[in-house]
This record gives C-alpha cells, structure tokens and sequence, in this order.
C-alpha cells in the first residue's frame, strides 16, 4: 500500500473544499506533500472565488433560502409560524422525561436550577398547541424553525447550536400517519432531497418515524396519543416531526459538514472565511 495524506493534511483539505482524498496513494512523503501542496492552492483559489462571487452577488443565507421555501410550503398547508424562547425550565423538560436519568439531560445547557437553553423545541410546541386548541375545534397545526443547544463531541454531523424545525398537527382530519408522510414530503420537497422512511425505536418517543437520505437520520417522526401527552393536557391524536435543518443544507449542498452550512463566523454559505 502507497503512503496517504495524513489525518491533520485531509482535515485542512476539508476546511476549504468537499472532496474525498482518503483514497490517493503516493510514492512517498515527497511526492505526497507536493500534491497535497497543489490541492491546498486549487481549494483555496475556489474558495475565495466563492466568497467574492457572495460579496459582488448578495443574497440571503442559504439556511434562510431554506427556512423560507419550508415556511411557503407549510402555510399553504394550514401551518401557523409560531416563535417561542430558548429559555425554557427544567419542570419542561420533565414533562418530556428528560430527567437525570435520561440520555440526553447530559447534553442539556444549563443555566441555573429551574433553566436551560432549549435541546428541543418540543416542549414549547406542547404548551402553544394546546392553548390554540382552547381558540377552535377544528385541526391545529402549528410549526417552529429556530435555534436549539446540546453538547456534543465534535462530528461532521452535529452541533452545539442548531435549527431545528419542528411541526405538529393537533386533531387531524384523517389519518395521522399519512398526515405526517405528506408533511415530511413538503419539506423535503424545499430541501430538495430524495429520502427513505423507517420505524425506530425512540428514548422520549417509544416509536419514531425516521427521514434518511443515503443511510443518514435528518428528521424523527411521531404520531399521538401518546404516553407524554397526558402531563401536557393533550388527549386527542397529533403528528409531528423534527428536522435537523444544517444536515439538510450540508446534504442538499454536498458538503462535507454541518459546521459549514449552519450559524458560524468561520464560513460563510460553506466557505472559510478565515
């Protein structure tokens, strides 16, 4: 077997560009790091080619492209925006049973006894769809784009501060699990992404409904009742479903990593900036 750029040489390949070089062979170190020379300079060149082609041509972040085509196709469906606080309490987590005992409360942002940054939006979805349904006898359906925290060791995949987009649809007029295939559909459509559907098995959910593109998770789906809906005054049939909006970008964009295509002062719409 021939000699292989080194981890921390395809780690800064990476930074500027998207390509694959795992797989080039050399000779030796010379001839590795001669190459790995002109592939910096390539990458690099179309990098700053991309960020000024931004500067002389501007227009929205790509993840704001993104929210608006799933917002149009939301609301053409009955689906009202709703914007709630990070800041959430404990007792709200809770309710999700996100207790110390759960997985996912070591990756809670704490900020004091009662509060935390939001892992979820699901909390605050709870509560606002169930004092609209005090408003109207007829569906709810509501939907929410913005920031999320988690701790995570570091992946292409996850970050500490995320979009997510969650949806829900409180007393549906049919069939809640077709419900929920037709909305996935429509914000898949915006990312423009082909996708597979599976069953899972879920920690908060029992059972999810899960969205892979290439073997890869960008969204977990769940139909009510359910066992958490009592301690949120919900006792009526719901779908919903949450996505993870940079894994979408980073898909539909092919690139190599969320850090890419999500809030970041290091790129910008996927180039380095810095």
């Amino acid at each position: 077997m021939g000699m292989r750029f080194t981890d921390p040489q395809i780690q800064h390949l990476m930074e500027y560009a998207d390509k694959d070089w795992s797989g080039m062979e050399f000779e030796d170190a010379a001839e590795r790091d001669k190459v790995f020379s002109k592939e910096m300079s390539r990458a690099q060149a179309a990098n700053h080619e991309g960020i000024r082609a931004i500067i002389e041509n501007p227009r929205r972040h790509d993840l704001a492209l993104l929210e608006a085509r799933i917002a149009e196709n939301l609301t053409r469906h009955g689906f009202i925006e709703v914007r709630t606080p990070i800041i959430i309490s404990t007792a709200a987590l809770a309710k999700m049973t996100i207790t110390p005992d759960h997985p996912l409360y070591k990756q809670v942002f704490f900020i004091d006894d009662k509060r935390c940054l939001r892992p979820m939006l699901a909390p605050n979805l709870y509560y606002v769809m169930r004092k609209l349904r005090d408003h109207t006898d007829g569906p709810v359906r509501i939907y929410e784009m913005g920031s999320c925290f988690r701790k995570e060791s570091k992946s292409s995949r996850h970050l500490e501060e995320f979009t997510m987009l969650n949806l829900v649809d409180m007393g549906p007029d049919r069939d809640a699990t077709e419900c929920l295939k037709e909305y996935i559909a429509d914000v898949m459509e915006a990312a423009g992404l082909e996708y597979t559907l599976t069953r899972e098995e879920s920690d908060v959910y029992v059972e999810t409904l899960d969205v892979e593109v290439n073997g890869m998770e960008v969204a977990s789906g769940a139909v009510g009742p359910h066992k958490l809906d009592p301690a949120h005054d919900v006792h009526e049939p719901w779908a919903g479903v949450g996505f993870g909006l940079e894994r979408l970008l980073m898909l539909a964009n092919g690139k190599s990593s969320a850090r890419k295509t999500g809030k970041s002062i290091t790129y910008q719409d996927g180039y380095k900036i810095d």
